[in-house]
């Protein structure tokens, strides 16, 4: 028999999404892998992450912008078909870009950015976003919180600072793992912690 604590952490589970915090990163597509790691080149995964089928890469970039740069930033795998790179706002900052907040993959008129590793520099003329905050769901899980693809919902997050984070998009796929995704200066500014739960509004 299940002991009240465990039926707690169901309920709470059943009604709440774990919540992740994105880093700066970058998506490469073939060409640009072997333009910056050699001929044949093909990313290596290092760690698989919580979507199905992507992965923590052993190569590394250095993202560069005509204020400042980043150095050794994750590259996530496998290649796409577009390259991309996501980060926060304050990252912006830094690089003295001002990239759209966008969904990954709408990259029409995104910023301009250049990458470089083993002394090869690659310019992106375009590619550079700060990713929209959202929720990936499994159509199974989508169907139980009441929830239709590219819906723009609310996120309470249920974490030490409480807030409530509007304009989440919801993304539904069975390719997809059920997580929330915060940029780092979403994920600071409610003080979540990893293991953190989210619930939508």
């Amino acid at each position: 028999m299940a002991s009240s604590k465990e039926i707690v952490q169901a309920v709470v589970n059943a009604l709440t999404i774990e919540i992740e915090a994105s880093g700066r990163h970058v998506h490469l597509t073939v060409e640009a892998t072997q333009a910056l790691f050699g001929p044949g080149h093909r990313l290596t995964a290092v760690r698989p992450l919580s979507q199905p089928g992507q992965f923590v890469c052993a190569e590394r970039v250095d993202v560069i912008g005509p204020k400042g740069s980043f150095q050794n930033v994750a590259i996530l795998g496998p290649e796409r078909k577009e390259n991309q790179v996501e980060v926060s706002r304050t990252d912006a900052v830094t690089l003295g870009l001002k990239p759209p907040v966008r969904q990954s993959g709408d990259l029409h008129g995104s910023c301009s950015v250049i990458l470089r590793a083993n002394g090869r520099e690659l310019k992106l003329e375009n590619g550079l976003i700060i990713a929209q905050r959202h929720v990936h769901l499994t159509p199974r899980d989508a169907e139980r919180f009441g929830v239709r693809d590219g819906e723009v919902l609310g996120l309470k997050c249920l974490t030490d600072r409480p807030a409530v984070l509007m304009d989440t998009v919801a993304r539904v796929s069975d390719k997809f793992a059920t997580y929330v995704h915060l940029d780092y200066d979403e994920a600071n500014a409610c003080g979540w912690a990893k293991g953190d739960r989210g619930r939508l509004v």
